[in-house]
């Protein structure tokens, strides 16, 4: 396949990725050929056995669309400079799934929303969204999803002998330690902010 015609099915993609973004699921193939225009469920077929061919899509036992995992998320479209500027130059370098590259194990992952300011150091801000991970022994360093006696919070995990503690990342904030009970739920493994 010509890289023409891939540039075309990278293309053709947005309706369907911002179908799948809105809906939570891939559309029928009715809905489809309404999506792009067509006239037909014929042309929509075509199209899906094009992306199923190039790895955008699959089927599954039933016949319905799947996205093919990290070929279905959005193009990487090169490096920029943090430091400073540089010229840049617009080159498909990939195509990420934000889900494949942020949570590694889906079975084990949930996402809370952020209140508060005691993390602000560590670049976790109010409004936030954390992905936490369930299931492995936190380490000192970790920022960890903690039930303080009959409390929740997100804090540094730190150990020492049997006396656990969890530190914030802002100063203007305290030590926690418990009165009676300290459970880590899980380990904060990303943090997500929409400008």
């Amino acid at each position: 396949m010509s890289d023409l015609a891939l540039s075309n099915l990278e293309t053709a993609l947005a309706p369907l990725r911002r179908f799948y973004r809105d809906q939570g699921r891939m559309p029928s193939y009715g809905e489809m050929a309404t999506l792009y225009g067509y006239s037909s469920k014929n042309a929509a077929y075509y199209l899906a056995g094009k992306l199923i061919e190039a790895g955008y899509l699959l089927k599954d036992a039933s016949g319905r669309l799947l996205p093919a995992g990290k070929k279905f998320g959005l193009p990487v479209l090169g490096y920029v400079q943090a430091g400073f500027p540089s010229p840049a130059e617009e080159e498909l370098v990939d195509t990420l799934s934000l889900d494949e590259y942020l949570i590694e194990s889906p079975e084990r992952s949930f996402m809370l929303k952020v209140t508060g300011e005691s993390m602000i150091e560590a670049g976790i801000h109010p409004e936030d969204i954390v992905i936490i991970e369930r299931g492995r022994e936190p380490r000192n360093g970790d920022i960890v999803l903690a039930q303080v006696d009959t409390e929740w919070t997100l804090k540094y995990y730190q150990k020492h002998g049997r006396d656990v503690c969890l530190h914030p990342a802002n100063p203007k904030f305290p030590v926690i330690r418990a009165d009676n009970e300290l459970k880590v739920e899980g380990i904060v493994k990303a943090s997500i902010r929409k400008y």
